[in-house]
């Protein structure tokens, strides 16, 4: 029997279950020590294998595109704090002053690479800058977010230190990409061959972190904080950002003159926000907090935008192939 496309993925329905187990059998003592060993070891292989399976050339193939890399740029890192800020007035006093702080957090993180990747893919955008946009995002996002939080939150990292918060988001995120570009040469076609361990690795790192936070926060008195009704607002909320976001690039990209395919990669670069990277970043900037109400926004602006997303992309998938862009395709694959 066919899958209703009304279904939630596998991917949501285990995040669900995570949150659900989380909330029955959170981990405490050393076995949540154990799991924040393991978590971590999670999320730096996940980076390892990105810096492994992503090729330079497709980077440099894009990197020259600075005006579509400039737009995507200010869309992640401007565009999106300012909607945060300029939201407050609505959504503090309806979710409070914990909630509407990871909402403001998630505004502040770099785009997604895979789902970006694959949206511009799908839509027959342009997949090279895309692929250049979404990992320069990923990799400048390591500096950027955590200044952005010192600036707009406050919150410098457990240190107190925006500068020692950076130095541990690079080692844990940038040294085991780095690594993964140096290993590229002698590891990047098994990796390229075996895909479903990265989407393993991926998820797998997520679901983990996911736990660990949830654990912590169901232990500190989560779910209540977070009656029904806060959590319906909280939705409403991440709906109106990302229809803003998808609305104000999708605008940005027809009045500046770019191409379909430019502006198709301009919307799924530009309105997206990274939970791959952000939970990991939530743990070093907010040490000593309790962040399951913190990336509690995230999460779900995570999947409203997936799902979003996905019917855009195939909306875009199915309008007719002209000359003109296939011809674009073909000068792409020469070169």
């Amino acid at each position: 029997m066919a899958r209703s496309r009304f279904l939630p993925d596998n991917f949501t329905l285990m995040l669900v279950a995570v949150v659900i187990t989380a909330t029955l059998l959170p981990a405490q003592g050393q076995v949540a020590v154990a799991f924040d060993w393991i978590t971590n070891i999670a999320i730096g292989l996940l980076f390892f294998l990105h810096g492994a399976k992503l090729s330079r050339a497709a980077i440099l193939a894009g990197a020259g595109h600075w005006r579509l890399h400039g737009v995507v740029f200010l869309c992640t890192f401007v565009l999106f704090p300012l909607l945060g800020l300029g939201l407050r007035p609505l959504l503090l006093p309806l979710v409070g002053k914990d909630l509407y702080m990871g909402f403001l957090y998630l505004c502040m993180l770099p785009a997604t690479v895979q789902s970006a990747i694959a949206f511009t893919s799908l839509a027959r955008g342009n997949v090279p800058a895309a692929i250049c946009s979404a990992a320069a995002s990923s990799l400048i996002g390591i500096f950027i977010t955590p200044l952005l939080v010192a600036l707009l939150m406050g919150v410098h990292g457990d240190s107190g230190s925006t500068l020692e918060a950076i130095r541990k988001i690079s080692l844990q995120l940038l040294v085991p990409f780095v690594a993964g570009q140096i290993a590229r040469r002698w590891i990047g076609e098994w990796v390229g061959r075996n895909r479903n361990w990265l989407k393993v690795v991926d998820q797998g790192s997520i679901l983990l972190v996911v736990y660990s936070a949830f654990s912590a926060a169901v232990i500190g008195g989560l779910w209540q904080q977070v009656p029904p009704l806060l959590l319906g607002w909280l939705v409403l909320g991440c709906c109106v950002l990302l229809a803003l976001s998808l609305g104000i690039t999708a605008l940005l990209g027809r009045v500046l003159g770019f191409s379909l395919e430019d502006r198709i990669t301009i919307l799924f670069c530009g309105s997206k926000k990274s939970l791959a990277t952000g939970v990991p970043m939530a743990q070093v900037l907010f040490a000593g907090s309790t962040i399951g109400l913190l990336i509690l926004p995230l999460m779900l602006f995570h999947q409203i935008q997936l799902m979003v997303c996905a019917a855009l992309a195939q909306r875009y998938a199915r309008r007719p192939e002209t000359p003109a862009s296939m011809a674009d395709v073909a000068a792409k694959v020469a070169k």
